[in-house]
């Protein structure tokens, strides 16, 4: 696997978390990889052979090859149908909303062609764009001038959204949507209201996907011993507690993780 990562333009990486690409070689020999939800929404664009997304066991979906994919809150299974090249956009939780009209929400747990949030000629227009560039830089420069017109001060995250998740990403989602406003706790609601439709997930949920990342990547980097170790640093109430998360999310237990084949796309996303 050929995993790259890029930062973006001044004026867009308080709302972009960087660009990625991905490559693999064909083999005849493909298996599904899980894909473990980070928190983030991303713009993607299939430039290889197909990807299958599996919707239960036996049964899958052809991603669309000019899409978004909105905030997961299970794992999902994906599994390349020949070669592989992905180039991406990460947006961070309160980036993409800024850019559409439609509530964040709506593009949970699925993908969303992008004809389908942009006008469709200039939809259809962009992926050509980013189909016929020569390279990924060429591709960088395409999808922001894209970006940059399409953002306007109107459209940014309201600042109490913002405040929060820079809380929550400050603390590993460690704080309670409850401390963050027990001078105000009249704003609670307010925020829920206004969080799950620029982010697409609730400030709780949001906080234990962060505090989900922040585990992970000391479990697969091997830092804080052992797993009860971790559960503490991370503000879990203990390592059963940890372990229940980690399974609601992955699918598997902490220890099930490492070492998995199938998990071996997430762990170099993560790690």
């Amino acid at each position: 696997m050929n995993y790259q990562t890029f930062q973006p333009h001044p004026d867009l990486e308080s709302l972009i978390s960087c660009y990625w690409t991905l490559e693999v070689p064909s083999t005849g020999d493909t298996q599904r990889q899980t894909i473990v939800p980070d928190g983030t929404i991303e713009m993607a664009f299939i430039l290889g052979d197909d990807i299958k997304r599996y919707t239960s066991e036996s049964h899958f979906i052809i991603q669309p090859r000019a899409m978004v994919l909105g905030q997961n809150t299970t794992s999902f299974n994906i599994e390349p149908t020949g070669y592989v090249d992905t180039f991406a956009v990460r947006f961070y939780p309160y980036g993409f909303a800024n850019f559409v009209n439609v509530p964040i929400k709506t593009l949970a747990n699925k993908e969303t062609p992008i004809e389908m949030l942009f006008k469709k000629t200039v939809a259809q227009d962009l992926e050509q764009e980013i189909i016929q560039a020569s390279d990924t830089k060429q591709r960088i420069e395409i999808i922001e001038l894209f970006l940059l017109k399409k953002l306007t001060e109107q459209t940014m995250a309201d600042r109490i959204v913002r405040t929060t998740i820079d809380t929550l990403l400050t603390t590993k989602g460690g704080t309670s949507i409850s401390e963050i406003f027990k001078d105000d706790p009249s704003k609670r609601r307010q925020l829920e209201r206004m969080f799950v439709n620029k982010v697409g997930v609730s400030p709780k949920q949001l906080g234990k996907l962060i505090r989900l990342q922040s585990a992970l990547k000391m479990l697969l980097n091997e830092e804080g011993g052992t797993l009860t170790n971790i559960a503490y640093e991370n503000d879990y109430y203990d390592q059963s507690h940890f372990t229940k998360d980690f399974k609601d999310f992955t699918g598997v237990s902490p220890k099930e993780f490492l070492g998995n084949e199938n998990m071996a796309l997430s762990s170099i996303f993560y790690k």
